[in-house]
């Protein structure tokens, strides 16, 4: 079992990890793009803000990459595109009005999961954490003391997604590998035994920034 790791946002990721963990990755959570109407479909007047609910959008949403979002925004870093979504409910910064203006020709457009691991990017991580043969997962949960394990291959996406939707790691029991949800923040944190993590983020197709031995959480800031 591995509790929730507390770290300190604004202090190099890898020295704070325990537990012989070697390498980390920053996950980018996915945009959504709904189908055509789909808003206009669920609004009861023009100003009401809505966002998809955990299965309709798993089961009819589309995951739009960051790289995708920079290029039809014209933003031109993952710095960029962090500082804009920091600012959806703050105030308007530069990189805010581009991604803004962007949504609002896009109304069917949402912006990735905060706070909790996106449901598109789950089926990638639990074959990063099932890669060495194992089956069964462990999960911690630190609002509400939760904890406990499950088989793989026995919880979906949305099932696994449920579990918590506040702090939330989850690792293999040999603990060679684990990802845990970071709040306030649209991105999850991948962990890793192994010193070169790339080409297990590459080999399920995951966007990611490695950490080098400077990488903060609040490097985007």
């Amino acid at each position: 079992m591995l509790d929730y790791i507390r770290l300190d946002w604004d202090l190099p990721i890898l020295p704070q990890l325990l537990n012989g963990f070697k390498s980390a990755a920053i996950l980018f959570h996915p945009f959504i793009q709904m189908p055509y109407g789909w808003g206009k479909s669920k609004r009861e007047n023009p100003y009401q803000h809505i966002y998809p609910g955990n299965e309709e959008m798993f089961k009819l949403g589309e995951p739009i990459s960051w790289k995708e979002v920079m290029s039809k925004s014209n933003l031109k870093s993952y710095k960029e595109l962090f500082r804009a979504l920091q600012y959806l409910t703050g105030a308007p910064s530069d990189e805010y009005k581009k991604l803004a203006s962007y949504f609002k020709s896009n109304r069917d457009f949402y912006y990735p999961e905060e706070d909790r691991t996106s449901l598109f990017i789950l089926n990638g991580l639990v074959k990063i954490l099932c890669s060495k043969g194992t089956n069964t997962l462990y999960f911690s949960e630190p609002i509400y003391g939760m904890n406990g394990s499950f088989e793989a291959q026995d919880k979906s996406p949305l099932e696994i997604g449920n579990l918590s939707s506040n702090d939330l790691i989850i690792t293999d029991e040999n603990m060679d590998f684990a990802f845990m949800s970071i709040y306030d923040s649209f991105t999850t944190l991948l962990l890793a035994k192994e010193i070169n993590i790339e080409n297990t983020i590459k080999s399920v197709n995951l966007e990611a920034l490695t950490c080098d031995k400077e990488t903060s959480l609040s490097c985007f800031l």
